[in-house]
């Protein structure tokens, strides 16, 4: 201790162990500790179990989706079947007079061939109108150019009197569903080398 001689003793900072200033070595070791965390932290181990850690999410996230997607699918192909068999109900209606007026006429014994004929005519002009109703139309043939995307040519027929690939008859008559073709017409066509 020292005197002053303005008063009291004074102790230098230097001898108070609190007061101590670090030393370079303790400056070194202070920085070197957060280091040591900081590359913990980020150690090939730790690295390792994050990816599989984001790995195992996006598996689970993947595996959800899946599951969404799969239901997703059933839910339109169970909506798609009930709207098959609503459309095929609506069919069936606008066919099943058709076939009552066949069971009425079976159950009559026609007087004579030219009543049940007349009768088989009313039922199939029944028949025709459900079916015009259902959107299906006769697709034209008889005196018509061939056409091979609505005709179906069973037979060239030699001839003079008509022009070349024209249709001289239909077979079997053709059918288009709002458009499409159902079936194609049966048809005979003209061959005519003269024209």
């Amino acid at each position: 201790m020292t005197r002053t001689n303005s008063g009291p003793e004074v102790e230098p900072e230097g001898m108070r162990p609190e007061r101590e200033l670090p030393t370079m070595e303790d400056t070194s070791q202070e920085n070197a500790a957060p280091q040591i965390a900081t590359e913990s932290e980020s150690s090939p181990e730790n690295e390792s179990r994050e990816t599989k850690m984001e790995a195992n999410e996006l598996f689970d996230r993947l595996a959800r989706l899946q599951a969404d997607f799969d239901n997703s699918r059933k839910r339109a192909a169970k909506e798609q079947e009930e709207f098959k068999d609503f459309a095929l109900t609506h069919a069936l209606q606008s066919l099943l007079p058709v076939l009552d007026s066949f069971d009425r006429a079976l159950q009559i014994s026609p007087k004579s061939l030219e009543d049940f004929r007349s009768g088989v005519e009313l039922i199939r002009k029944q028949f025709e109108d459900a079916l015009i109703k259902l959107g299906v139309r006769p697709v034209p043939a008889t005196g018509e150019p061939f056409d091979p995307h609505l005709h179906e040519a069973v037979e060239a027929v030699d001839t003079v009197t008509a022009e070349d690939n024209q249709v001289l008859e239909e077979l079997q008559r053709g059918y288009k569903l709002k458009g499409r073709l159902l079936r194609p017409a049966m048809v005979r066509v003209a061959r005519n080398s003269s024209r």
